[in-house]
């Protein structure tokens, strides 16, 4: 990801500058680095990683509101990029959290209200490395 580890007290910052300032593609490319492109294929509601794979060449466009969930599921890896390892970052977004009513992140990215969730969600990435 494009988070400088080493700044870590501005990590949070660059997460949600880098979510705001990317396109598109490079927000795809580098969450499929980090998530994989299964889970990514799974908050972007759609049933082939090569729709992954054609959003991060940028041969194809997700829509508006996808774009828009993949920057939130961007800005929460961010966060969690800080301290976290590739492993625990795909877990959490896989698993329940108790922080959001025991649902996994990626499904309440996928399937939620983005206004609801979004804040939710990255306050509950933002917690994380601070309870763990």
């Amino acid at each position: 990801m494009s988070i400088d580890r080493e700044t870590s007290a501005r990590a949070g910052l660059q997460a949600c500058d880098n979510s705001i300032r990317f396109g598109s593609a490079l927000i795809v490319s580098e969450l499929r680095e980090v998530l994989g492109a299964k889970l990514v294929a799974y908050i972007g509601n759609v049933s082939h990683t090569w729709s992954v794979r054609e959003w991060a060449d940028g041969d194809r466009a997700p829509s508006t509101e996808i774009v828009q969930r993949l920057r939130v599921a961007y800005y929460a890896a961010g966060l969690l990029y800080e301290r976290e390892g590739k492993a625990t970052i795909q877990s959490w977004f896989q698993g329940l959290n108790s922080q959001l009513d025991d649902n996994a992140p990626a499904r309440l990215l996928r399937d939620e209200p983005l206004d609801i969730v979004g804040p939710r969600g990255v306050a509950a990435a933002r917690a994380f490395p601070a309870a763990g």
